[in-house]
């Protein structure tokens, strides 16, 4: 399934880390290891697009983990 979501990006110190977008709504998604470091800044603001994986398991388990397709940065910290 393909969203597009904005929010803010957030380092989780779970296992060995995690990275979350946290939507507006408070929604959290697990940012799929392997996306543009770019994006990786912890409280940074982007609308994100990408596709929710269903087929992958994580060892943080903090959310529906977010395979990122697009990014804007909305404001960075």
């Amino acid at each position: 399934m393909s969203i597009t979501v904005t929010g803010t990006i957030e380092r989780r110190d779970i296992g060995t880390g995690a990275w979350a977008l946290v939507t507006d709504k408070g929604d959290t998604y697990e940012i799929l290891r392997g996306v543009d470091k770019n994006l990786l800044k912890q409280g940074q603001k982007a609308k994100v697009t990408g596709l929710v994986r269903e087929d992958v398991l994580t060892a943080a388990m903090i959310g529906p983990v977010l395979e990122v397709k697009s990014f804007e940065v909305i404001n960075s910290p």
